[in-house]
């Protein structure tokens, strides 16, 4: 006997890679590092690269710990966790690695840049689906 399949309704997440909300949040972490390289003129591949690492393993690890692959576009609780992980633990990281201090103007741009566009991009995902799923 097979069984028939669960009914979807409009509040039932579809599945849907993953993939490409990994990519918007690493790309935020990117241009975060690019910008503020730049902005104290001291952009080069390799060294945006070591300014990013702290706040890409950060990244990494809120994704493992949330397994944000489930909801990768939620807001709450998945993108506000990931946020957390990535700005805690890029800030912690920061001088255990020998990359930098961490000045308090420098963790709050740090915080609220990386919460407008992670948290930002998944509240625009989540307005487009529901007015794609609105009647």
């Amino acid at each position: 006997m097979n069984a028939a399949p669960a009914p979807v309704s409009p509040t039932t997440p579809t599945a849907r890679p993953a993939w490409p909300a990994a990519v918007c949040d690493l790309v935020c972490v990117l241009v975060f590092t690019v910008v503020g390289t730049l902005s104290h003129d001291t952009a080069g591949v390799g060294h945006v690269a070591l300014v990013g690492l702290p706040f890409v393993v950060g990244l990494a690890v809120g994704w493992l710990a949330t397994r944000a692959w489930r909801a990768p576009a939620q807001v709450w609780p998945t993108g506000v966790a990931v946020w957390f992980a990535t700005v805690v633990l890029g800030l912690v990281l920061r001088p255990v690695l020998g990359i930098g201090g961490v000045e308090v103007s420098f963790a709050i741009v740090t915080a609220v840049f990386l919460g407008v566009t992670m948290l930002g991009w998944r509240a625009l995902a989540s307005l487009a689906a529901r007015r794609r799923t609105a009647p």
